[in-house]
């Protein structure tokens, strides 16, 4: 590690009680406001006898919820760098890939977007990655079908409670109910 990695590591523990205690109460707030919305489930600790960070939330959505716009999910290629490295991107014909998020998924990013909220898929499954298309892979199909339905929704340390009243009731309009 270097140096300057280290001064930021070494800064960064002066503050990380302060920035869990701010991501369990982003979560918990994520899943009081979400508790009753039919089709999207926030992951929670399984047990109390985990202890998580939640550095971040994450929520699966149902197949059979429909989002507002689904029908144009994956009808446009993406050009900007969400969830790239260094912002490098590289050109593609098609804006589907053999293992990419529901469109419920999408449409939800999409819609949250417009919105000005930013979110991402999960990240997609490692053996899925181009440059790990060749490498050895020891799966059972959970990263694949948690990658299909989730979604991870803003919760860093500038994230308010005003801002997540926001991201919900943005949420709750782009479900089309009865489906």
């Amino acid at each position: 590690m270097s140096n300057i990695c280290a001064g930021i590591g070494r800064g960064q523990m002066t503050i990380a009680d302060e920035h869990i205690a701010h991501h369990r109460h982003v979560q918990a707030l994520y899943e009081e406001l979400l508790k009753d919305v039919k089709g999207i489930k926030m992951h929670t600790a399984p047990s109390p006898e985990y202890d998580s960070n939640f550095w971040l939330c994450t929520a699966t959505l149902d197949p059979e919820l429909r989002i507002k716009g689904q029908e144009n999910a994956y009808k446009k290629v993406i050009t900007g760098a969400v969830g790239g490295a260094a912002g490098v991107t590289h050109t593609v014909e098609s804006a589907t890939t053999e293992c990419q998020p529901n469109d419920n998924v999408e449409a939800l990013r999409m819609a949250l977007d417009a919105a000005g909220i930013e979110s991402r898929p999960l990240w997609k499954p490692m053996h899925k990655q181009p440059v790990y298309k060749d490498a050895p892979s020891y799966v059972n199909g959970v990263s694949e079908s948690l990658f299909k339905v989730g979604i991870c929704l803003p919760a860093g340390p500038w994230v308010t409670d005003t801002h997540i009243h926001y991201i919900v009731d943005q949420i709750k309009k782009c479900i089309i109910l009865n489906s």
